[in-house]
């Protein structure tokens, strides 16, 4: 794969272009925009979503569908909640042998589906495969070290991928559980605002970590009920993926978390996020996802209590540490 296509020209699109050519690949940048593509394209920069980067001269910057038609494979690094409108509008000019990495984290709000799920109804024939995994965009384009996990249900196309963006910055390691991957990635997301909530109303160190680990065990329940494994909730896309978003301010979630931890109103946390806070929309889909297996996610459950039904802090809190004490496990 010598020529790699990034859907998508936000921060972590951006990143993503740059770590593909990082990676010596021919890159193509589309954004829906064609005014701002124009404006990264001729600044080398994109400065509104990952300001103080240059863009190597041979990344191709367009908002002409057209050129995406060469690509050997495209990643698709657009918001959970735009990605069948994005594939749907697309779908004519992506070839259908084409591979497509999804790079989004989240569940598709209305549907209650997985990004893998939308992509197939949207470009049925199209290879699919999940990159995920501990990643800040802005570290990630400095060529700080960082490793991934990218998944495929067709283990000879996860290899292929990983060789074809990898490098000694950028480390990919294979799977064969997207739909794992997919969990860990988006439901990290509505632990994420819990653990900003805890640091918010200076609730502890002791509280966060306590959190984090009940958080894991909510996961891997939700995996395991879907089919996946528990090794990949212990991996890159579980564990690392969780402890990065649950402990660092550069998290988008984590920041709402921890405003209205601060006593803002969610109207007022997200008018100052910058982008898609995925954990707001996902709370309610990982909460209705958790009720139709029958499993227990009550700080998801809790979340989405706070964000998307107007429950009071104090008393979702309250309702946490309240719940009957039972054996410490995935199942409990």
């Amino acid at each position: 794969m010598q020529h790699l296509a990034v859907i998508g020209a936000g921060a972590w699109g951006t990143a993503l272009a740059v770590v593909c050519r990082r990676a010596g690949r021919r890159v193509t940048l589309w954004g829906r925009d064609p005014a701002r593509m124009d404006e990264i394209a001729k600044g080398r920069e994109n400065p509104r979503y990952l300001p103080g980067i240059t863009l190597d001269k041979e990344i191709h910057v367009t908002g002409d569908a057209a050129a995406l038609a060469e690509a050997e494979a495209a990643l698709v690094v657009v918001p959970a909640q735009t990605l069948r409108a994005t594939l749907s509008e697309l779908a004519p000019a992506l070839r259908p042998d084409l591979p497509l990495v999804l790079c989004a984290k989240g569940i598709e709000q209305h549907s209650g589906q997985l990004m893998t799920a939308v992509a197939e109804a949207c470009v049925p024939r199209n290879p699919l495969a999940v990159l995920s995994g501990p990643t800040f965009a802005a570290e990630v384009a400095a060529g700080l070290p960082t490793a991934v996990t990218l998944a495929s249900d067709a283990p000879a196309l996860a290899e292929a991928l990983a060789r074809a963006i990898g490098s000694s910055r950028f480390r990919p390691y294979v799977s064969d559980d997207p739909l794992g991957v997919e969990i860990g990635g988006a439901v990290k997301n509505v632990l994420a605002i819990a653990c900003g909530i805890v640091a918010g109303r200076r609730l502890g160190d002791n509280a966060r970590a306590a959190l984090i680990t009940r958080g894991l065990a909510e996961l891997t329940r939700l995996c395991l009920a879907r089919g996946g494994k528990v090794e990949t909730m212990m991996g890159l896309a579980g564990i690392g993926d969780l402890t990065l978003s649950c402990t660092a301010t550069q998290s988008r979630n984590y920041s709402l978390g921890f405003a209205l931890g601060a006593g803002k109103t969610l109207e007022a946390a997200l008018a100052t996020s910058r982008g898609v806070t995925e954990g707001v929309y996902t709370a309610k889909a990982a909460a209705e996802m958790a009720e139709a297996e029958g499993i227990e996610m009550p700080i998801c459950r809790a979340v989405d209590q706070v964000v998307n039904q107007g429950a009071d802090l104090a008393a979702a809190i309250e309702g946490l540490m309240a719940r009957p004490f039972k054996a410490e496990g995935f199942s409990a």
